[in-house]
């Protein structure tokens, strides 16, 4: 099982992903250094400073899925005796079931066989591949990839007090997120972009040369060159922005 479909989503959803993770990132580090800890029988989960157990960052976590290098799979919280049962995991399985989708569908997933010898990056890098397919299959972000010792990971969805996306927000973070971000499709990321964060999109003709996003706080225009890559950004922000 090569996991090639969730890729093909979480590509798509690439942009706004990290632009969300961007912004948890952001909020995070101004704890400086700090831990996590989670309970998930309680439903919490907090990032707190060391230097002061005062200062956190609260979330209510929703686990989607368990990925363990002892047993080489990978199980879906709806799968798990413990797992999340705010409905938010059933809807990757039933959006699996109806697009046919099997990595979605067994509740155990083995590693695919070409994992190679490096199994510890191939876990890093499909838990974000299935956090950033859960963000464009549920409209829900951010995630985080929470390491839990002997090289398994937790991906979950955090419900967590951070401001909507908005495009005057974005057009400030694009340069830094761009610079180590690979899109596949540019032009159906910054479209996904806008339908996830809840942006108007218009396309500047025919040829989708351009398009330009706009909400309360302002307008920007991607530029697109004919390889569909981004060879500009054009940001105009409201006055009250």
């Amino acid at each position: 099982m090569s996991f090639e479909t969730l890729r093909a989503l979480a590509d798509r959803a690439a942009l706004f992903t990290a632009l969300r993770q961007d912004q948890l990132a952001a909020a995070t580090s101004s704890l400086g250094e700090h831990r996590w800890d989670a309970d998930l029988a309680t439903g919490t989960f907090a990032f707190t400073a060391h230097d002061d157990l005062a200062r956190t960052l609260e979330a209510v976590p929703h686990l989607l899925v368990s990925i363990a290098p002892g047993p080489r799979s990978l199980m879906w919280s709806w799968a798990l005796p413990q797992g999340d049962r705010s409905g938010i995991t059933d809807a990757l399985r039933v959006y699996g079931e109806q697009h046919g989708i099997t990595e979605l569908t067994r509740g155990e997933q083995a590693f695919p066989d070409d994992v190679g010898d490096d199994v510890d990056a191939w876990i890093v890098d499909i838990a974000d591949v299935i956090g950033a397919a859960a963000v464009e299959i549920t409209g829900r972000s951010p995630y985080y990839s929470a390491p839990f010792g002997g090289g398994s990971r937790a991906v979950l969805l955090l419900d967590v007090p951070l401001p909507p996306l908005s495009v005057a927000a974005a057009v400030a973070a694009l340069p830094r997120v761009l610079s180590d971000l690979e899109l596949s499709d540019p032009r159906s990321s910054v479209w996904d972009l806008a339908r996830l964060a809840g942006w108007r999109l218009e396309w500047a003709d025919e040829a989708f040369s351009a398009a330009e996003v706009t909400d309360a706080t302002g307008s920007a225009t991607f530029d697109f060159d004919e390889y569909a890559r981004i060879t500009g950004i054009r940001g105009r922000l409201s006055a009250t922005a």
